[in-house]
């Protein structure tokens, strides 16, 4: 009888040990220039390793003085200097400061022209964003979401194969093991957690997945206090609703500060390495669909979600995305007026403004997406981490500005690009849901396997169809 070896009796948390956040950092610190050179050099030579690839720890854990470092060299790393600062600010009022052509308030906003010459001009926060437009919002966000969660952390190479395999390049439908050769399952594994509710051939309703979590949570915050909720409203908001263990990345950091005392923003800032990671952007869309054909107030309200968790670049993808859907759901744009309207509330020197529009100019150029996808590939992949804003950023917009508005063509652009698969896919599935209109034009096959019923772990919310979450929206964007 062989012995069964002893399990670790250590808890190895995600994204929070010291010692897996300094290759980040030093990462990060690359991306915007500060010279850490002697630092990193002082790391790896007492044993440091590199960020984790693609986890969110590295085996084994590290030994007390190795920790003890990591602390060190992280509030050194954080004393250091970004030459990057001045064009990249995360104080809403040197952001607008920073923005020629910021939108103004919505019943005097210039209007934007998009590639057809249709207008991003709103009419203000009025009933223009009906009930049945959000509900092809919040179905569209859904099904863009459950269709890249089967693949979430693959690297694209994987993403490709097993959907030519199954007959499903470009991507048209739900992704499926049936068909797909063993040998290229097990060399490209489903994302484990996922893979049990994400197929064709097993979905039932959707799953719990942070990127509906926090609309969820944004939903619950407007309930509570409107929109003129603060920063500390949505901290308190947290503590008392969201579990500790379905935030990830940069909100996990800031989760954990928030429970030592430590108060926004100072939240986003202290030993937090994905500050500038995808997550501010993934809570944007209630702010956008409650402020409909007004992008400036559905930016400056995301800004103060977002800032809880992140900075800079960070924070730019939760205004974009705030922006955009608003135009969206005013129903008075096509996809490429709702991207320049984002554009106008992101500081046009920062580098998420230059990765929109390298994404947009990108899908302009090239005519097959998989020929957009590899040049942007080749722009991020060995400089960014897959959660990282910046490459996802220019993801988003090419996808949107390749499909053209078609609801098919923006979900499988989105997650066949790789890098955050279901992030993306539930960004733009939000906005093509908006420009679509209603539910009923979004193709049966998308919806019907959502079957109107969304699971979570968000208080007062597991089960519920998406006509009621629509519903409740709506009464949030007639608010006062």
């Amino acid at each position: 009888m062989s012995a069964v070896p002893p399990r670790d009796p250590r808890v190895r948390l995600t994204w929070v040990q010291p010692e897996d956040l300094v290759g980040h950092e030093l990462r990060q610190a690359a991306q915007d220039g500060r010279d850490a050179r002697e630092i990193g050099e002082r790391w790896y030579a007492a044993g440091g390793s590199p960020a984790p690839d693609r986890a969110g720890a590295s085996e084994p854990p590290a030994p007390p003085r190795l920790r003890a470092l990591a602390g060190e060299l992280l509030d050194e790393l954080a004393a250091l200097d970004s030459p990057l600062a001045a064009d990249e600010p995360t104080d809403l009022d040197a952001i607008v400061a920073a923005c020629p052509h910021w939108p103004g308030p919505p019943e005097s906003a210039p209007a934007v022209a998009g590639r057809d010459g249709l207008s991003t001009a709103g009419r203000g926060r009025t009933p223009s964003a009906t009930p049945s437009r959000l509900h092809a919002a919040w179905l569209g966000r859904a099904a863009g979401c459950l269709l890249g969660k089967p693949v979430e952390k693959l690297p694209l190479a994987g993403i490709r194969a097993l959907a030519r395999a199954a007959g499903n390049w470009p991507l048209t439908t739900w992704f499926t093991a049936r068909g797909v050769p063993a040998e290229l399952l097990a060399a490209h594994p489903w994302n484990r957690r996922s893979a049990p509710t994400s197929l064709a051939e097993n979905i039932d309703g959707m799953p719990e997945d942070d990127d509906l979590n926090y609309p969820l949570l944004t939903l619950l915050l407007l309930q509570r206090h409107g929109c003129s909720f603060t920063t500390a409203d949505l901290a308190r908001l947290w503590l008392d609703e969201l579990p500790a263990g379905r935030a990830f990345t940069a909100e996990r950091i800031a989760y954990g500060h928030l429970l030592a005392g430590v108060e926004p923003p100072e939240t986003a800032r202290r030993r937090n390495p994905f500050r500038e990671w995808i997550g501010a952007q993934i809570r944007a869309d209630v702010h956008g669909w409650t402020h409909p054909g007004d992008p400036a107030g559905a930016a400056a309200q995301a800004h103060r979600d977002a800032v809880l968790t992140h900075t800079g670049n960070g924070v730019y993808g939760a205004m974009f995305t705030a922006a955009a859907l608003a135009v969206a759901a005013g129903g008075e744009s096509d996809v490429h007026g709702c991207l320049a309207a984002g554009l106008r509330v992101v500081p046009p020197h920062s580098r998420y403004a230059r990765a929109v529009r390298l994404g947009i100019e990108t899908a302009r150029t090239e005519g097959e997406f998989d020929a957009v996808v590899d040049r942007l590939h080749a722009a991020y992949a060995d400089t960014h981490h897959w959660v990282h804003v910046l490459p996802n950023a220019a993801l988003l917009a090419a996808a949107l500005t390749h499909a053209d508005g078609d609801f098919t063509r923006s979900i499988g652009n989105a997650v066949s690009g790789g890098w955050d698969t279901d992030s993306n896919g539930a960004t733009a599935g939000s906005l093509a849901g908006l420009l679509a209109g209603t539910p009923d034009a979004l193709p049966h096959h998308w919806t019907a396997p959502l079957k109107n019923r969304l699971a979570t772990s968000v208080p007062g919310f597991d089960g519920i169809g998406f006509d009621a979450l629509a519903a409740l929206t709506h009464q949030e964007a007639l608010r006062p």
